[in-house]
């Protein structure tokens, strides 16, 4: 951990509690799902440079320039935002170590200039997550075996369709804390997000029973729940499950939400790479799905949390093409 520390050092003892404050902000700075992501960023850019020989820490330029190059030459790519934070995770690991960034774009011509050919290049080929309907989700949750593991994937699926969550709230945000069943469904209080964690306070969550016993989230929460004897005890919803059964102590990290997600739709018959599917499928097809249904933006961005309806109404425009298409009204 970063150390704060008096220099040169001085008697008065007022100024120790602020060099401890002080710490204690600096470790408050970012969220504990952004250090996560961070970690795991700087792994994949580990692994890179030591499977082509390029320096890591300090790193250089040219290796950061031909990482990000390798992100976005995947079949598919990896999108524009993570090769962004990649570059984010790269910064902090460097300024952590009290060296110079080799991964900022606006100090290195070439740097900058690869990342915009990147961004033009990406954003000219279709891209983004598909969103994962209602049907779909059906044939996901059918398909799950019924062990433990088929019931975490259940609950996980089937909560994080119903809010819309992102791949860092099912997997380091929710706590089993913060949950509580009612005769209505179940109310979530989340403490922080990527875009909450500034605000004043927690925000709530209300998840409804379901039509179907068999899609409810709020029953399949409640059969993982019990299942895996996680009532009354501490800590995060959704955990990793041992190959002897075991419910680990520690919770999911945001890359396996991605891994579970492509096992349950293959399970299904679902070809993830081809159908574009990532966990956050989950959350466009949530807006998707409830707007074809006729929810209304505000009630939409309610439960998402989104901050913008303008940014829920890109969800749903790909969504509402052929409802709302003037093609339809002329007689054809």
């Amino acid at each position: 951990m970063h150390e704060i520390e008096l220099t040169p050092h001085s008697p008065n003892p007022d100024l120790a509690i602020l060099v401890a404050q002080a710490s204690k902000f600096f470790g408050a700075a970012k969220s504990e799902a952004t250090l996560t992501a961070y970690a795991g960023d700087n792994r994949d850019f580990k692994d890179f440079c030591a499977a082509n020989a390029l320096p890591y820490l300090p790193s250089t330029v040219e290796s950061v320039t031909l990482y990000i190059s390798h992100l976005a030459s995947r079949v598919p790519p990896v999108s524009v935002a993570t090769i962004s934070r990649r570059l984010a995770a790269i910064s902090y690991l460097h300024r952590q170590a009290g060296l110079e960034s080799p991964a900022t774009p606006r100090r290195h011509f070439v740097l900058r200039e690869v990342l915009a050919g990147i961004k033009r290049t990406l954003s000219a080929a279709p891209h983004g997550a598909k969103p994962l309907l209602s049907d779909e989700i059906r044939r996901i949750i059918a398909a799950c075996p019924p062990t433990l593991l088929g019931t975490r994937d259940r609950s996980l699926i089937l909560l994080g369709f119903a809010i819309g969550a992102r791949r860092s709230m099912l997997a380091s945000i929710i706590e089993i804390r913060d949950l509580t069943f009612t005769d209505r469904g179940l109310y979530i209080l989340l403490r922080h997000g990527k875009t909450e964690r500034f605000e004043a306070g927690p925000r709530p969550i209300a998840v409804p029973f379901g039509e179907h016993p068999e899609t409810c989230p709020v029953l399949a929460t409640r059969a993982w729940i019990d299942a895996a004897g996680l009532s009354g005890s501490q800590g995060m919803l959704f955990r990793g499950i041992d190959r002897h059964g075991n419910v680990r102590a520690t919770p999911l990290c945001p890359r396996s939400i991605a891994k579970i997600l492509a096992k349950a739709a293959g399970r299904a018959g679902i070809d993830v790479a081809a159908a574009h599917l990532s966990p956050h499928s989950l959350r466009v097809g949530m807006v998707s799905q409830s707007a074809i249904n006729g929810a209304e933006e505000r009630n939409i961005a309610r439960t998402t949390l989104h901050r913008s309806v303008a940014m829920v109404r890109r969800y749903i425009r790909d969504a509402d093409l052929f409802d709302n298409n003037a093609s339809a009204r002329l007689g054809l």
